[in-house]
Formats: structure tokens, C-alpha cells, sequence
């Protein structure tokens, strides 16, 4: 199993970065996935989920409005459109598949599969 992530930068506040997470090796469609993000010296967060079929979203609090989160099944890949960053923001983010159906995503440890991580850096 393969979580490719891609799409992070160096931004200045208040713009805009849409991540990318193709995944291989798994059927997709049977894992809702989910992004974390690990800032230095910081435990590894909770940022957005999404169900299997992309019906049901779920946010941290800190980007509800901010954040959104979507798949594509045909592509086997999974978006993080991120809209007004913060310099709080700026953290390596990471994709992941669950097999769990809901409820229970804000957990990192109901994730079967992580990707390797892409830096976003949010400047003031």
C-alpha cells in the first residue's frame, strides 16, 4: 500500500494550497481516509476526515470553515483544500486510510496506512 502526498509550499498568510493524496495498493473505496498534520514539537493532529463514499465529512475545530476535504474514487485519491492559512497552519501533513466507517476517525490510531508526509510553511 502506497499514500503519495504532494501539494504543500511555502504560503503567506491568508492564501490558499489544495493537498493531493493518491493512494495504490488497497481498494480505495473501502477506506475512508483522513489528514493529520504534526507541527515541530507537537503531537500528530487531527485535521479532517471523509467516509468511504465521500457523504460524510468530518474537521478539527481550528479549520472547520477554513478546510475542506474531498475524494475522488475513480482516481483513488483524496483532496485537503486549504483556504485562509494561518502561520498556525504550518506543520507536515500527512494522509491516511481507515477501515473504520465512521465515529471513530479523529483517532490516528483507527488508520491502518499513512502516507509520507508534505510540509506546508504559512509565513505572516
Amino acid at each position: 500500500v502506497q499514500l503519495q502526498a504532494s501539494g504543500g509550499g511555502l504560503v503567506q498568510a491568508g492564501a490558499s494550497l489544495r493537498l493531493s493524496c493518491a493512494a495504490s495498493g488497497l481498494t480505495f473505496s473501502n477506506y475512508a481516509m483522513g489528514w493529520f498534520r504534526q507541527a515541530p514539537s507537537e503531537e500528530r493532529e487531527f485535521v479532517a476526515a471523509i467516509s468511504r463514499s465521500g457523504s460524510t465529512t468530518y474537521y478539527a475545530d481550528s479549520v472547520k470553515g477554513r478546510f475542506t476535504i474531498s475524494r475522488d474514487n475513480v482516481k483513488n485519491t483524496v483532496y485537503l483544500q486549504m483556504n485562509s492559512l494561518k502561520p498556525e497552519d504550518t506543520a507536515v501533513y500527512y494522509c491516511a486510510a481507515s477501515p473504520y466507517y465512521s465515529g471513530s476517525l479523529y483517532n490516528r490510531g483507527r488508520y491502518d496506512y499513512w502516507g509520507q508526509g508534505t510540509l506546508v510553511t504559512v509565513s505572516s
